[in-house]
C-alpha cells in the first residue's frame, strides 16, 4: 500500500499539539488581586494625602504665626478700650456723612477689608486698625437687626508686644492717606507720653518714633501742633479746625507761660469754632506788630510753674529753681556741680555756653 514504509507500517498520524494549562485567575484569584491592586493605590494615596496634610498644616502655622489669617469675631467680642485712638472728636467722626457712605457700601457689598485686631493682658480682643469700620457694623446691626452686620471680619496679630509700635500701626494707615489733622497727630504723641506702658516720657521724641517715615519738615509741624496743645489744653476747643500754618505760627509766638494764660482765657470764652480762629489770628497780629527793640512790660507773674526736661522735674519761683532728678547729686564732684551752675547762669543770660 501507497504510503507503506518498508518496513510494512503506515505513517503516524501527526500528533496533536500539547495543550496548554489556562493561567487565567478564576473568580476568587481576580477578587484577590483586584483587592492586592486596590490597597496598593490606596495606600501610595493615603501617603500622599498625608504629605499634602502635613505641608498644609505647616503653612497653616505659618500664616498664623505671620497674622495673615482672616478669622470671623463676634462684634461684642471686640473692645476699643485699650489703644487710645489717633482721632479727636471720635464721637463726630461716628457721625460724619464718611460713615454714612461706609455704612452704604457695607450694606451693599459686605465687609471687603479686614480690621486687625491684638489680644491684650486678659485675652480680649482689642481694635488695632480699622475703628471705623468696627463702628459702621455696630451702627448698622442696631439700625436693622441684620445678623450679617452680627460678625466682623479680623486679622489677628500675633508674636508683638511692643505698644509703641501698635500705635505707629494704628496711625500709619491713616497718616498714608493724609486722613489724620496736624492736632490729631500730634495728639497721638502727647497721649502715648503719657501712657504708663510707654517708656519714652517725651511728646517731642515721640513723633520721630511715631511719624519716622513722614518727611523731617512735617514732622516739624507736628511738634509745633505738640507744643500748642499742650501749651494750650482743653482751651483749644477746636484744634482738628486749627490750620497747619496758623498753629505752627501761634506756636512759634507763645514764648511765655503768661502769654500762653493769657491766651487759654481768651480761648476758653469762644463760642465756636471761627470765634476760636480770630482769637489765635488777633494774637498771632499782636505779636508780630509789638515792639521789637522796647522792652516789654512783662505780664503778672504766677506763684511758680512746673515742667520736665528728661525724667528731671523743674519747678520755677521768684528767686528759686529747683531740680528733682533719679541721680544722686552728693556723689556728683563739687567742681563738676560748678560748672553745671556756671553753663545754667550763662543760659539763663543768653551769653555763651561754658563747656
Amino acid at each position: 500500500m501507497a504510503g507503506k514504509n518498508k518496513f510494512g507500517f503506515e505513517p503516524l498520524a501527526p500528533t496533536a499539539a500539547p495543550r496548554t494549562r489556562d493561567r487565567a485567575p478564576g473568580p476568587m484569584g481576580a477578587a484577590v488581586r483586584d483587592a492586592a491592586e486596590n490597597m496598593t493605590e490606596a495606600t501610595e494615596a493615603k501617603v500622599e494625602q498625608r504629605r499634602r496634610n502635613a505641608e498644609d498644616a505647616k503653612a497653616f502655622r505659618q500664616a498664623q504665626q505671620d497674622g495673615r489669617l482672616l478669622l470671623t469675631l463676634p462684634l461684642e467680642d471686640v473692645a476699643t478700650d485699650d489703644l487710645p485712638r489717633d482721632r479727636l472728636e471720635l464721637e463726630e467722626v461716628a457721625r460724619s456723612d464718611e460713615m454714612e457712605e461706609l455704612k452704604a457700601s457695607i450694606r451693599a457689598r459686605g465687609q471687603k477689608e479686614p480690621v486687625e485686631v491684638y489680644l491684650d493682658a486678659a485675652g480680649r480682643h482689642q481694635i488695632k486698625k480699622g475703628w471705623r469700620r468696627l463702628t459702621a457694623l455696630r451702627q448698622l446691626l442696631e439700625e436693622t437687626g441684620d445678623t450679617r452686620f452680627a460678625r466682623i471680619m479680623v486679622r489677628v496679630e500675633t508674636g508683638n508686644d511692643d505698644r509703641l509700635e501698635r500705635y505707629v500701626d494704628m496711625v500709619e494707615e491713616n497718616v498714608v492717606r493724609e486722613d489724620l489733622t496736624f492736632a490729631e497727630m500730634a495728639q497721638v504723641a502727647i497721649t502715648a507720653a503719657a501712657d504708663p506702658a510707654l517708656a519714652e516720657v517725651d511728646a517731642n521724641e515721640l513723633v520721630n518714633r511715631l511719624y519716622g517715615s513722614l518727611h523731617k519738615t512735617k514732622r516739624s509741624y507736628i511738634r509745633a501742633f505738640v507744643f500748642l496743645l499742650t501749651a494750650l489744653g482743653d482751651a483749644l476747643q477746636w484744634p482738628k479746625q486749627v490750620s497747619r500754618n496758623l498753629g505752627v505760627d501761634v506756636s512759634r509766638a507763645l514764648r511765655s507761660p503768661e502769654q500762653a494764660e493769657l491766651l487759654r482765657a481768651e480761648l476758653a470764652a469762644c463760642a465756636d469754632e471761627a470765634a476760636q480762629t480770630r482769637v489765635l489770628e488777633a494774637f498771632l497780629k499782636q505779636e508780630r506788630s509789638g515792639p521789637k527793640n522796647e522792652e516789654v512790660q512783662p505780664a503778672p507773674r504766677k506763684q511758680k510753674f512746673e515742667f520736665f526736661v528728661g525724667n528731671t522735674k523743674v519747678t520755677a519761683r521768684a528767686g528759686e529753681c529747683r531740680l528733682v532728678s533719679e541721680a544722686d547729686f552728693t556723689n556728683v564732684p563739687r567742681h563738676q556741680l560748678e560748672e553745671a551752675v556756671k553753663a545754667f547762669e550763662a543760659a539763663l543770660k543768653g551769653g555763651p555756653r561754658i563747656r
